[in-house]
C-alpha cells in the first residue's frame, strides 16, 4: 500500500519541479539595490546597504541572488545607483557563473537618465527607466526584488501561486510583531486571499485577525504579469501625485481595482528552524548586529551549511584561518563564533564574535559579541565589547570600546541599544581618499 502512495507523492513533486522551473524560466528579476540604507549610518558612506558585508563572508545582496539562481530564475537586473563601485565589482567577480549561452545572466542597470534628465526616483522609477531591457527580454512574468534583506525564499512556490490565482500581481508577505510593523507595508487579506487593504509605513498598523499581536507585512517582494506591469509604469510615471515607488504608490493604486494577491512566506521559505520563517531587515546598526551575532549560535535560524540551498558570492583564494601560541595568558582561541578565511588569531581572545575574511587579532586582545568587517588589524592589547568594526581599521595597540558608553560617544557612533560602531574615518585614517 506504501509503495503506491510514495511513488504517487513523488510523481507529484516531479510534475511540481518542472512546473515551477518553466516559470521560473519564464521570469526575469529586477533586484532593487540602489539605496543608500541612511540607517546603517558610517557604515553606508562609502557603499550601498545592498554591498555591505554579512556572515562572515558574503553581501547582503547574495541572499536575494541566491534566490533566484536556486530557484531557476537565472535571467536578472540589477539596478544600482547610490556609491555602487563596490556592488558592481562584487557582482562582476562573484557571480559571473551565469551562462549567457544558455539564456542565464546579470545585467547591472544603472541609473543613466535614459528617460529625461532624472537619476532613479524611487523604486518604480528604476524598473519604469528599464522598461526596453524587459522588452527585449520578452519575460512573461517580473520578478521585482528587494537587495538589502536576509533570507532563503524559493522563487518557485511563489511564482506558481500566482499562476495559479491568475493573479495580475502577488506580494510576498511575512508576519511581524506589530510593534515594528509601523516600518512596513501592512496588509489586510481576504479569505480567498486578495489583498484588500494596503497601508505603507501606518502609523497604526492593523492586526492580523486572531492575532493582536502580528501584523502581516509586505517583504518588498512582488510577481507581475509583464503587460501588466508594464502598464502600471507608464501609468505612474505620468502621474506627477507620484513618488514612484512601488510600497508608497503602484501598490496601493492596484488594490480594489485589479486581482492583487497575497503570498504568504511561510509556505515558500526554505529551512525553516522550528515552523518559524527567517526573513531580517538590518536597515539599523543594532539589526545588523543582532543578525550577524544570530550567526554565532549553536543553531542559527539561518542555516548557511544547506548545500540544498546554497549561498553563492565572491569566492576570495584565502588561506585557512590560523590561531597561533597555547600558554596561560597568550592562547589563541575562538569560542561560540565564526571565524573566516584569512583570518589569524595570534595570542588574543575572541567570544561570541564574528570575523570576516583577513582579520588580524593580535596579541593580548579580547574580542566579546563583536562583528569585524573584512580586513581589520586589531592591535596587542585591544579590548572591544558589542561593537562593529568597519573594513581597513587599524585599530591601535591599547584601544578600549564597549565598557564606557560616555567615552564612547566623544569618538565612535552609539546606537540606542549601546553598540559601537568604529570606521577607519572615526580613527583618523583616511582609507577613502578623494584628494
Amino acid at each position: 500500500m506504501n509503495a503506491p502512495n510514495q511513488a504517487s507523492r513523488e510523481g507529484q513533486r516531479e510534475i511540481g519541479r518542472r512546473f515551477y522551473g518553466r516559470l521560473a524560466r519564464d521570469t526575469y528579476a529586477v533586484v532593487l539595490a540602489g539605496g543608500r540604507g541612511s540607517r546603517l549610518k558610517e557604515l553606508t558612506d562609502w557603499r550601498c546597504k545592498p554591498a555591505v558585508p554579512f556572515g562572515g563572508k558574503y553581501r547582503i545582496i547574495d541572499f536575494t541572488l541566491s534566490n533566484c539562481v536556486n530557484s531557476g530564475v537565472r535571467r536578472i537586473g540589477v539596478a544600482t545607483q547610490y556609491k555602487s563601485y563596490s556592488l558592481i565589482r562584487h557582482l562582476q567577480r562573484g557571480w559571473a557563473f551565469l551562462d549567457g549561452r544558455i539564456g542565464e545572466h546579470i545585467d547591472i542597470l544603472p541609473a543613466q537618465q535614459q528617460i529625461a534628465e532624472n537619476w532613479y526616483r524611487g523604486t518604480a522609477d528604476a524598473v519604469f527607466q528599464n522598461l526596453n531591457v524587459l522588452r527585449r527580454d520578452g519575460c512573461k512574468y517580473v520578478l521585482v526584488l528587494s537587495g538589502d534583506h536576509v533570507y532563503k525564499m524559493d522563487y518557485g512556490r511563489l511564482l506558481a501561486e500566482h499562476a495559479a490565482h491568475e493573479a495580475d500581481a502577488t506580494v510576498g508577505c511575512v508576519e511581524v510583531p506589530l510593534a515594528d510593523a509601523r516600518s512596513f507595508g501592512v496588509v489586510s487579506v481576504e479569505p480567498s486571499g486578495r489583498i484588500g487593504a494596503f497601508h505603507e509605513k501606518p502609523a497604526e498598523p492593523q492586526p492580523m485577525p486572531g492575532s493582536p499581536g502580528r501584523a502581516l507585512a509586505s517583504m518588498g517582494v512582488y510577481v507581475f504579469n509583464a503587460p501588466f506591469l508594464y502598464e502600471q509604469l507608464i501609468r505612474d510615471a505620468d502621474d506627477r501625485r507620484s513618488s514612484h515607488d512601488f510600497g508608497a504608490d503602484l501598490i496601493p493604486h492596484v488594490i480594489g481595482r485589479y486581482r492583487v494577491h497575497a503570498h504568504r512566506f511561510a509556505e515558500s521559505c526554505v529551512g525553516m528552524l522550528d515552523g518559524e520563517p527567517y526573513w531580517r531587515d538590518v536597515g539599523t546598526l543594532d539589526a545588523y548586529w543582532e543578525a550577524n551575532m544570530e550567526l554565532a549560535k549553536v543553531t542559527p535560524q539561518l542555516n548557511l551549511y544547506d548545500r540544498d540551498w546554497p549561498v553563492w558570492t565572491y569566492q576570495e583564494q584565502l588561506p585557512p584561518a590560523k590561531f597561533v601560541f597555547d600558554s596561560d595568558g597568550r592562547r589563541g582561541m575562538a569560542v561560540d563564533s565564526m571565524v573566516s578565511g584569512g583570518c589569524i588569531v595570534s595570542g588574543a581572545v575572541v567570544r561570541r564574535s564574528v570575523l570576516f575574511s583577513n582579520v588580524r587579532v593580535q596579541e593580548g586582545a579580547t574580542l566579546e559579541d563583536c562583528v569585524v568587517l573584512p580586513d581589520v588589524v586589531v592591535g596587542p592589547g585591544v579590548r572591544l565589547a558589542r561593537a562593529i568594526v568597519d573594513r581597513h581599521c587599524q585599530l591601535e595597540p591599547g584601544l578600549e570600546a564597549g565598557a564606557s558608553p560616555e567615552r564612547d560617544a566623544k569618538r565612535f557612533r552609539l546606537t540606542e541599544k549601546g553598540l559601537v560602531l568604529i570606521t577607519p574615518e572615526m580613527l583618523g585614517q583616511q582609507v577613502h581618499q578623494l584628494r
